[in-house]
């Protein structure tokens, strides 16, 4: 259609100049659709040889001051896909848009508007996620094995927090609970145990998606997810396991039992607990055992930091010590840690005969 246009254009103008066409011309060219769309291919792609672009010359020069980081947030803006989708609105509309006096503003202020709202924070809520079911047969039981993951929803964790419990241990949990939050535990649902088929696919699978729900429902509880049967549910069993580990001298495996025990602490939302503290002294020695100074130097500054609103604490004279120490063998500065222990020994306190970060991990009980 648009050659047969441009054919009847190109004969009228040539009309109004006085040219005559022979005889048959009219009748040959009638339907010249491939010989016209192959003349017309050099116009047409002059014309549109424009490319869509939100960044200015000016804003590229900006760019790459910013360095790669910015140019980074800058992949998709939304405003490129809506433009795509619209179908009322052309392309050239964006482009001479861009071509007005105010073009250069607008696309500005949509770069601007786009780098605010990645960089704003969305609410996060905790996930609790099934991945895995494996049944376990011991001597004298047998049992469905489930391995859950916490997430925090808009976020990739390189390294999960994970959890891997039985029936038994969400029932106890179940009715530990009710026992406490009749109340707000009379909407909460649990999977009812079976006499029978309790190792078919269909009833694992079934229990997952139970389990998954009934721990997002007690999440959604301000006091139960506060409470600590709730909270130790989760990472008691990781500290207890950690801490055998440590006193047996097994301090590779129990590093990562502290750090998955940490990472779950993390996602619940109590790094300022007692536990916490526990747990990045389990770190800061098994890291001390292993020869990974600068990590451990690192786990007793983070404990510090904690501990710096508080005037005592049965591990701050053992987190000093070990911080001056790391600090001297890394070529960290030690003066602030060791001002805090003169302080400590100035308000009575027996500094010498304070037991060491290790010994006071042994000897705290995890019940």
């Amino acid at each position: 259609m648009a050659a047969r246009i441009l054919h009847r254009l190109r004969h009228a103008l040539a009309g109004e100049g006085g040219r005559e066409e022979p005889a048959g011309g009219g009748e040959a060219e009638d339907c010249p659709e491939s010989s016209e769309l192959e003349d017309d291919t050099e116009g047409l792609s002059t014309r549109l040889s424009g490319t869509l672009s939100f960044t200015s010359h000016e804003d590229e020069e900006e760019e790459e001051e910013e360095g790669d980081g910015a140019s980074e947030e800058l992949e998709e803006p939304p405003q490129a896909a809506a433009g795509t989708e619209d179908g009322g609105r052309c392309w050239g509309e964006w482009v001479s848009a861009a071509e007005r006096p105010g073009g250069s503003l607008l696309t500005r202020q949509l770069q601007e508007l786009w780098r605010r709202s990645r960089g704003s924070l969305a609410p996060q809520r905790l996930l609790f996620e099934v991945t895995s079911a494996s049944v376990v047969s011991e001597r004298s039981s047998k049992y469905v094995l489930y391995t859950i993951y916490l997430i925090r929803s808009g976020q990739f964790d390189k390294a999960p927090a994970t959890i891997a419990r039985r029936y038994s241990d969400f029932e106890q949990l179940n009715r530990r609970l009710r026992c406490r939050f009749s109340c707000d535990m009379a909407s909460v649902a649990f999977p009812r145990k079976r006499l029978r088929r309790n190792f078919t696919a269909e009833t694992i699978a079934k229990r997952s998606r139970a389990f998954e729900q009934f721990l997002s429902h007690l999440h959604s509880i301000d006091e139960i997810r506060r409470s600590p049967e709730f909270l130790e549910f989760f990472f008691l069993p990781d500290l207890q396991a950690a801490q055998r580990l440590t006193c047996t001298g097994m301090y590779r495996e129990a590093l990562a039992t502290w750090a998955n025990a940490y990472r779950l602490q993390d996602r619940l939302g109590v790094c300022s607990s007692g536990r916490f503290l526990l747990t990045l002294a389990g770190l800061a020695v098994c890291h001390q055992e292993l020869d990974q100074l600068s990590e451990a130097h690192g786990c007793c500054e983070q404990a510090l930091q904690l501990l710096e609103a508080q005037g005592s604490h049965p591990l701050l004279g053992p987190f000093l010590q070990a911080h001056i120490h790391l600090a001297w063998k890394v070529g960290k500065d030690k003066r602030r840690s060791e001002a805090r222990l003169q302080d400590l020994w100035e308000a009575g306190l027996p500094v010498q005969q304070q037991p060491s970060l290790k010994e006071c991990l042994i000897k705290e009980p995890l019940e």
